[in-house]
């Protein structure tokens, strides 16, 4: 239920006097207890029966507000005495101070409980806007049907902010004056002009609309000058927009007598792709710029996209930041520790009492932080405790995460400036004398603490703790850092500086490492003119779903996370530990990839599939060889069947190692073997892919070039310089180039890297999907060339033969085998679907049984030639056909018989491939 008020003073009521700009206060009643019901039932929902009511600073003679009352009903017949009782509020004053006007009342939004949702409507003449409701985070609006209905798994109403509205409908047109700032003034006199005249104008001519309730120019934009407004009534979006534009050309006239107006340039529409109360509304990609807020300096623009108004840049300042940005420029040629320590502490102030953190704001800050550690360590000021506080605390404001959505505007424009913030305080921090300390400042986002080093460290080490808790959890993160006794040799450091950080890592961006994140807190760990040879770190886990954890630094000169001399010790479900050659700012990397719950099924597939795939190669091998003599009769056969054992011995070898590779520990540094597992690996995997090229050009060379022969021992030659000479070049190279900066296998698994810049997995998914495609093209042109040969070049029956059996190999196999490493692609892509996954394992770890199945059993010779083999008759068989074909033939002829001896028919038949099996089989004299 809404109900506006108006409260006002004595000595300046009337209705001739301006009202000023109307401010939105919502006020609820708490919800206690409720029923079910909706929509006419028997009960509704119980409320306290109170008011609360935010007052603000006066802004004017009179102000308006529109409160938000949450009102229980039982029934229909209650729900009238409700909106009679709202009818009535508007003769009595409410308990506001000052004498109180209600304008109207009007009941927009009912509720009931259903099957333990809370489901609400609108009341007559009343919709949801925008399209979505109460709390967009937890209802959802039901679009079907003839009522929108918002369902809701909350018990209360406290955060909602879009309720039932009247229709709205929104127009624009532009008027061919010169744009001026004042227009975004909404106190300037020229606003209060163009604005008064606009909608006296329009009311006028849309007054006579059905159901047409109130407009108002809402915003100015550059173009000339751009007017928009916006338009209430109580009809349905259709029949409003229907009125406005038949009122259009009355609407034009009028303005006409006001502005230059253009021409065409009226348009209305009944939806705003965008609408919010700063930046008014918008269609999709509209671009708006305003001037800040009074007080600060710069603009901040805007775009219309589909999730909303999304803010492009921001460059709003405080005015008295700019003032201490000013003021350090002056005093810096003849700066001194207490000017610099009086401008830290001017800054802190000014934080304190403007704590707004715009991006401006924020750039601001680490400009001024800049500047006073550069200056300090230029000049070797020493730091006092008291500006060493100032700093911690300033440090603390702008790491709020509340800040972070700030942050991500600012690096849009400033990429490095979370990089500038830590080294300015860790700059700083080394300037606190060893007098000063042992230090300590714990914050809610920062936690900093200095020692002067002593013999304690040559004896016991160094030993950090530290324990935060992020918003909303009282689940602490604890961060650790360890530096053994031996890494302290004489003559000692002067201090040692440790400090940590939850939302650092939000700022300093991951450019590295796909889709990884920031997943612990940031440990920086500073010791002045003093290096170690070995820390070890500890972090908890923020995000508990994440994995393959990444052991990493900040690295100041490249301004990115960098895991040069950092590596992985062990990992647990709540935190991980790493090792690192070095101090810096350290951190952990980790990713959405494989679902843990989903890692044993995709891992039982994997080696079950494994297990049937080398069986099936062993398999394959075993039939060749036992066949090889009847199978290679023609120089194409004899081709083929190389190119089959190659490619299945080259499978078998890389399953080999690729069981070796999943048994490694990656945890271990150095790890030679995973090292040499990914290698070859990558070598003999591409030899697959390598050899099945070679079964192409075979192909094409039997088919296109028919008349071309080339020697069988040359033809071999190419295939083992193809299948295996390239497959080398590409792997040594490879390894060369990317190895180097550890970038050549992944940190979780003995694979190809994909994460890191060099990417070296495209040295396999590039040849492989390539060759896949050649192949694709290859058989397609065959099947042209056998469906429409040229005239001469008809193959032979033999020739034939064979090359369908390459043919049906080929086609089969390369787009199984280009699938299987196409669903590889998509478990990077989309890293968290359960489906690329399983999907990728099965056929991955089937690759052998497919080549059994397609690349031999489908050879109807090689099929037949088995069969005969394993049939328990065959050997009696073929030794009574040898003995009876003895027996037969001896007497029949005793000398050598020449069958052009005499004129006679003869019919010979043909039984095998080549000429040596060809049988007389009938003989009739002419005689």
């Amino acid at each position: 239920m809404k109900f506006k008020v108006h409260p006002g003073s004595k000595n300046q009521e009337g209705p001739g006097k301006m009202r000023v700009p109307t401010l939105w206060l919502f006020s609820l009643f708490m919800i206690t207890e409720g029923w079910n019901g909706f929509l006419g039932s028997d009960d509704g929902i119980k409320t306290k029966q109170e008011l609360i009511l935010n007052k603000e600073k006066p802004l004017g003679p009179f102000q308006e507000y529109e409160l938000l009352l949450q009102v229980a009903y039982r029934d229909s017949k209650e729900k009238r005495d409700v909106k009679n009782f709202l009818k009535l509020l508007e003769a009595y004053p409410l308990f506001l101070p000052g004498p109180v006007k209600i304008i109207r009342a009007k009941a927009t939004t009912y509720c009931g409980i259903q099957n333990g949702v809370l489901r609400c409507a609108c009341d007559d003449g009343y919709s949801w806007f925008p399209p979505s409701c109460l709390d967009p985070q937890k209802c959802y609006l039901h679009t079907e049907g003839s009522v929108q209905s918002c369902d809701c798994h909350l018990n209360n109403l406290t955060q909602s902010v879009h309720f039932c509205e009247r229709t709205k409908v929104w127009g624009t047109f532009k008027i061919n004056e010169r744009f001026t700032k004042d227009l975004l003034d909404s106190s300037s006199a020229i606003y209060s002009k163009y604005t008064t005249g606009i909608e006296i104008q329009l009311k006028e001519a849309y007054k006579s609309i059905q159901g047409f309730e109130s407009v108002q120019v809402t915003q100015f934009r550059n173009g000339s000058i751009i007017a928009g407004y916006e338009v209430v009534g109580s009809s349905n979006t259709s029949e409003l927009l229907s009125g406005i534009e038949q009122a259009a050309k009355k609407a034009k006239t009028g303005l006409h007598q006001l502005f230059p107006l253009e021409d065409n340039s009226f348009r209305v529409f009944g939806k705003a792709q965008c609408n919010s109360i700063v930046f008014g509304f918008g269609s999709k990609n509209d671009k708006y710029t305003l001037p800040c807020s009074s007080g600060y300096s710069g603009s901040i623009t805007a775009r219309c996209q589909p999730s909303g108004w999304h803010v492009l840049r921001e460059t709003c300042v405080l005015s008295e930041l700019e003032e201490l940005k000013k003021n350090f420029s002056v005093i810096a040629s003849n700066a001194t520790e207490a000017t610099v320590s009086s401008l830290v502490q001017n800054l802190s102030m000014v934080i304190q009492e403007n704590p707004s953190t715009t991006a401006g704001n924020l750039a601001s800050v680490v400009s001024i932080l800049g500047n006073i550690s550069s200056l300090s360590l230029e000049r070797h000021f020493n730091v006092s405790i008291s500006t060493m506080e100032n700093v911690i605390n300033i440090s603390d404001h702008v790491l709020n995460s509340a800040s972070v959505t700030n942050w991500t505007v600012l690096l849009q424009k400033e990429k490095n400036a979370g990089s500038q913030l830590l080294a300015s305080l860790e700059n700083i921090s080394v300037l606190v004398p060893s007098t000063a300390l042992p230090l300590e400042f714990s914050r809610e986002f920062i936690n900093w603490k200095g020692i002067p080093a002593s013999s304690n460290q040559s004896n016991l080490g160094y030993n950090y703790q530290t324990e935060m808790f992020p918003e909303n959890t009282s689940i602490p993160i604890r961060g650790h850092a360890l530096i053994r006794s031996d890494q302290f040799q004489k003559p000692l450091p002067e201090t040692i500086i440790s400090m940590t950080s939850l939302t650092l890592g939000n700022i300093l961006p991951v450019t590295k490492n796909g889709n990884a994140q920031v997943n612990g807190p940031v440990i920086s760990m500073v010791i002045p003119n003093y290096s170690i040879n070995e820390i070890f770190l500890t972090f908890s886990k923020i995000e508990s779903n994440l994995s393959q954890p990444h052991c990493v630094f900040w690295d100041f000169n490249h301004s990115q996370w960098n895991n040069n001399g950092c590596h992985l010790v062990n990992e647990t479900p709540d935190s991980v530990t790493c090792r690192c050659t070095h101090l810096t700012s350290f951190s952990m990397l980790m990713s959405p990839s494989v679902p843990t719950a989903i890692v044993p099924v995709v891992k039982w597939i994997t080696f079950v599939g494994l297990g049937v795939s080398i069986g099936s190669l062993i398999l394959c091998l075993t039939i060749e060889a036992l066949f090889w003599k009847q199978v290679n009769k023609s120089q194409t056969s004899h081709t083929r069947h190389i190119c089959m054992v190659n490619i299945a011995l080259c499978l078998l070898i890389a399953d080999i190692w690729f069981i070796v590779a999943a048994t490694v520990d990656t945890t271990a540094n150095p790890s030679g073997v995973c090292t040499a597992a990914v290698f070859f690996t990558h070598f003999f995997y591409l030899s697959l892919f390598f050899w099945m090229l070679m079964l192409g050009f075979l192909l094409a060379y039997r088919v296109i070039l028919v008349f071309h022969h080339m020697a069988t021992p040359l033809l071999v030659a190419v295939g083992f310089c193809l299948g295996y000479g390239c497959p080398l070049i590409i792997s040594i190279i490879t390894i060369a180039v990317t190895q180097p900066s550890n970038g050549y296998e992944r940190k979780d698994v003995c694979w190809l890297n994909w994460s890191d810049g060099s990417k070296p997995l495209l040295a396999f998914a590039g040849p492989a999907l390539t060759i896949v495609s050649v192949n694709l093209v290859v058989v397609l042109l065959v099947l042209t060339k056998l469906w429409r040969p040229a005239v001469g070049e008809r193959l032979t029956q033999d020739s034939k033969a064979t090359v369908v059996r390459v043919g049906r190999s080929l086609l089969v196999l390369t787009p199984l085998l280009g699938l299987t490493w196409g669903f590889g692609i998509g478990t990077i892509v989309d890293s968290r679907n359960l489906a690329w996954h399983v999907i990728f394992a099965s056929l991955n770890a089937s690759q052998g049984f497919f080549i059994l199945c397609f690349g031999m059993l489908l050879d109807n010779k090689l099929r037949q030639l088995l069969l005969n083999k394993l049939s328990p008759l065959s050997f009696w068989n073929q030794a009574s056909k040898q003995k009876s074909s003895d027996s037969s033939v001896k007497p029949r002829f005793k000398k050598t018989f020449n069958p052009f001896q005499h004129e006679r028919k003869y019919v010979l038949s043909y039984t095998g491939e080549s000429s040596n099996d060809i049988m007389l089989t009938q003989f009739s004299s002419s005689e």
